[in-house]
């Protein structure tokens, strides 16, 4: 049974993190049955785990290649799966697949955080072995503490809104097209076999959907990512940009961006790409090179935007609101970061978020690289903004947690340039037709008479006429000319 994720990048620790990892060099069932619980029970709200047998690790790392399982103890471990999650009370959703890895068998188990939690499985198989809560702690499953038991308990009253069953929607509200372009996109081995799957048994392997077999109902995460149209079921699921062309805020353009959430962050990052990211080359007095900068780098960027989708929550009405004011972007999401994270914190360059809003959707942007979920969001965007010679970024809640404020300031060089440049234009303005074509000329020695045209807003036959009576008065004389007879020289 294929898993809806890819196995080399899973392995490697590049979807998943490494305490959500569990790696065994062979089959150990006491070991295994412990995990799985203390991965249903998902303490830490990180999305369960998943556990690779046939690989052995080091100190939390995988030891490859793989020191493989043999082909004719597959069967007997699928058969021992069966046995164990029926140990396990309640029974968790597990799905498991044996995977040909580096030339090695190796069995893989995927145990989602349960939304019946929490669960008990037996500390020790055998007769006397009393059913336990089992937590993870790192990288280590273990019997859960007093403490433990008791949050956990609490846990089971709080599943994460994007893990819930959403009763107002049915199997047919999920786009299978959209389920195949996600399988592809992640390069999930599951893709091959999705075209020939029902919806249901697709989004079944996916874990999208919950309930008996008779009553089954897709989760909220499902609707978010696989359905046309999630602001039908959750009003605040699409995206405002706006972009200012004055500090006022009065001239200004506006665009909205619905959809499917993992093409609505693609296409809102591609429309900033385009409509407002820039470089510019500054030529620097006494320096050979030149320098290179963005007005906004791209990955800071990327990783606020995405940020505010995977926090954010998706109970709230409001959009993400995304402004591009002359010197600054500005990102605003709701409501605010979850406690104890507050305005102090959000001062560190480095925050430490254990408990997670979106367990499900940060799975999927992790899928797609668009996040790390690993605590990294502010480090990144702080050493990209560092690289491009930006001021540091801003980021910004109140007291009672309403919003969460991402700024980023626009480069120094690239806004004096842009005013430059915004000044020169003005001044051009005022000129006469005459004065417009001698600047140009000054500026640019060989340009030619449809630039010179293109630049002022006049014909061809305007320009030539000026130039006629300019050589008429002696200020220009031609000082050679291309195929076109267009260039000229001035006479200085």
């Amino acid at each position: 049974m294929s898993l809806p994720i890819n196995i080399n990048q899973l392995i490697s620790g590049k979807t998943v993190e490494w305490d959500r990892l569990e790696f065994k060099r062979g089959w150990n069932p006491e070991e295994i049955i412990r995990s799985i619980c203390a991965f249903a029970n998902d303490i830490n709200n990180w999305g369960g785990g998943y556990i690779v047998v046939g690989i052995a690790e080091n100190e939390g790392i995988p030891e490859l290649p793989p020191a493989g399982l043999s082909q004719e103890s597959l069967d007997k471990i699928q058969k021992e799966m069966v046995n164990l999650r029926h140990q396990i009370e309640p029974f968790p959703q597990i799905i498991s697949e044996p995977v040909e890895f580096q030339g090695k068998y190796i069995f893989i188990i995927w145990i989602p955080g349960g939304s019946e939690r929490p669960y008990k499985a037996p500390a020790t198989l055998g007769a006397k072995g009393q059913k336990r809560y089992l937590v993870r702690q790192g990288s280590v499953s273990k019997i859960a503490n007093p403490a433990e038991e008791k949050q956990l308990l609490s846990l089971s009253e709080n599943i994460p809104f994007d893990d819930r069953i959403n009763y107002n929607a049915t199997i047919n509200e999920l786009d299978k097209d959209l389920l195949i372009e996600f399988l592809y996109a992640i390069d999930s081995n599951l893709y091959k076999d999705a075209p020939q799957m029902s919806k249901e048994e697709l989004a079944l392997r996916m874990q999208l959907l919950r309930g008996a077999p008779e009553n089954r109902h897709p989760i909220n995460a499902a609707l978010l990512f696989f359905n046309l149209e999630p602001h039908n079921f959750f009003r605040g699921a699409f995206s405002e940009v706006v972009l200012y062309k004055d500090y006022k805020g009065i001239t200004f353009t506006e665009k909205t961006f619905r959809g499917s959430l993992f093409k609505q962050i693609r296409n809102v990052l591609e429309y900033l790409r385009s409509m407002v990211l820039a470089e510019k080359v500054i030529k620097i007095s006494g320096q050979a090179e030149a320098l290179r900068i963005w007005n906004y780098p791209y990955e800071a960027v990327e990783e606020a935007v995405v940020n505010a989708y995977y926090h954010r929550s998706y109970e709230n009405v409001n959009p993400i609101e995304i402004s591009v004011y002359p010197d600054k972007m500005v990102i605003l999401s709701f409501p605010g970061p979850l406690p104890p994270i507050d305005q102090n914190a959000l001062k560190q360059k480095k925050v430490f978020a254990r408990n997670y809003r979106n367990r499900r959707i940060g799975d999927f942007l992790k899928e797609l690289d668009l996040t790390e979920g690993r605590s990294t969001g502010f480090p990144i965007i702080y050493d990209k903004m560092e690289r491009n010679g930006s001021p540091a970024p801003i980021f910004e809640t109140d007291n009672i947690y309403t919003h969460f404020l991402t700024i980023l300031p626009v480069q120094p060089e690239f806004l004096k340039a842009i005013q430059e440049e915004e000044k020169q234009k003005e001044e051009f303005g005022k000129m006469t037709n005459r004065e417009k074509v001698l600047a140009l000329i000054k500026a640019d020695s060989k340009i030619t008479i449809p630039e010179m045209a293109e630049k002022m807003a006049v014909s061809k036959a305007t320009v030539d006429r000026i130039l006629s009576q300019l050589r008429k008065d002696g200020v220009i004389k031609r000082g050679g000319a291309n195929k076109d007879g267009n260039r000229i020289v001035v006479d200085k």
